[in-house]
């Protein structure tokens, strides 16, 4: 027989997947709504922190300085990407605390490093200031897979909330996908977006600069195609595309802003020497800093070529990219 007293099962309703280009501005930024960046950073940089503060701790714990300790230092060090130059002027500087403070104990020895960071990472802690040009022409760089179209999109999000106004010039004209991707932004941004799929960047950008020109524009925001540090005569089509932006306008680029992934490592130092070589670079954005545990990556940069880190990108949400802030960064890594 049949039970009529049998509940019929009621169907779980399927999730709502949407597509890229149905995600809004407000599905980027829900996620890490009731966190401050304080919380958010120290959140991102776990992997980091696994590698780098857990170890420090168990050295930290108290106990004699000695030749045994500044050892395991230095191995702690080298294996978070910190570099070798970097990590070797990191060890003088604190043996200098060390004599000059009289410290005699490891748990002294946290604080010395700390403000030994400190006064290594301080000085690249210099916020983008755009009020000095209109429009302020920045142009982006980096390799494939750096960054550059999401720190894009996330830059236009976070100028418009100062109440300035945008366009993004789609200047990597080799890759569809590219463009697509900046169009996309621009429309959850509701921001203009210049391209051409003539493969003629050089073109892309005047066109742009002279657009943002005519219609009073704040921002341009100029992506480039992602060259590798090794393809030189690649990277000399870039150098000709900034000339023709100076060219269009006398002056620009304003800022030449180098995207790395902070998951290459050691690789990111390389960059930024050849594309500073290349372009003149006046600022760096160090994205993906979530999905590492190579954070200290931005000792070596700074050791290697101190150009100011504007931004930190620490996860996908849309204001995640934030300027870079030394001390957040340092306590964020240790505690």
């Amino acid at each position: 027989m049949f039970n009529i007293f049998k509940k019929t099962p009621v169907a779980e309703e399927s999730p709502t997947i949407k597509t890229v280009s149905e995600v809004t501005v407000d599905d980027l930024i829900a996620p890490h709504a009731k966190l401050n960046f304080a919380e958010r950073l120290k959140q991102s940089l776990t992997k980091t922190r696994k590698q780098f503060g857990s170890q420090l701790a168990g050295l930290f714990g108290g106990g004699k300085i000695d030749a045994d300790v500044y050892e395991e230092l230095e191995t702690i060090l080298l294996t978070s990407d910190v570099g070798v130059n970097a990590t070797q002027n990191l060890l003088a500087d604190l043996k200098n605390r060390v004599k000059r403070q009289s410290l005699d104990d490891t748990a002294q020895l946290k604080v010395a490093l700390k403000e030994a960071l400190s006064d290594l990472l301080t000085p690249l802690q210099k916020p983008l200031v755009t009020s000095a040009h209109k429009p302020y022409v920045i142009m982006l760089a980096g390799v494939n897979g750096a960054g550059k179209t999401t720190t894009i999109g996330k830059l236009a999000h976070a100028f418009q909330a100062e109440g300035k106004s945008v366009l993004i010039a789609a200047g990597d004209t080799f890759r569809a996908a590219a463009r697509e991707q900046l169009q996309i932004w621009g429309e959850r941004n509701n921001v203009h977006v210049v391209s051409q799929t003539s493969g003629d960047a050089a073109a892309v950008m005047f066109d742009a600069i002279n657009s943002a020109r005519a219609k009073n524009i704040d921002i341009v925001l100029a992506d480039t195609a992602g060259r590798l540090p090794t393809q030189m005569h690649l990277m000399d089509e870039i150098a000709k595309v900034k000339r023709v932006m100076d060219k269009s306008l006398p002056g620009a680029p304003h800022e030449v802003l180098l995207v790395l992934d902070a998951n290459t490592g050691q690789n990111a130092v390389n960059q930024v020497k050849t594309f500073d070589d290349a372009l003149g670079v006046t600022g760096l954005v160090l994205s993906k800093l979530d999905g590492t545990a190579k954070g200290g990556v931005i000792a070596a940069i700074a050791e290697a070529r101190p150009i100011p880190i504007r931004y930190i990108g620490i996860g996908e949400a849309i204001d995640d990219l934030r300027p870079f802030n030394a001390k957040e960064f340092i306590d964020a890594m240790f505690d």
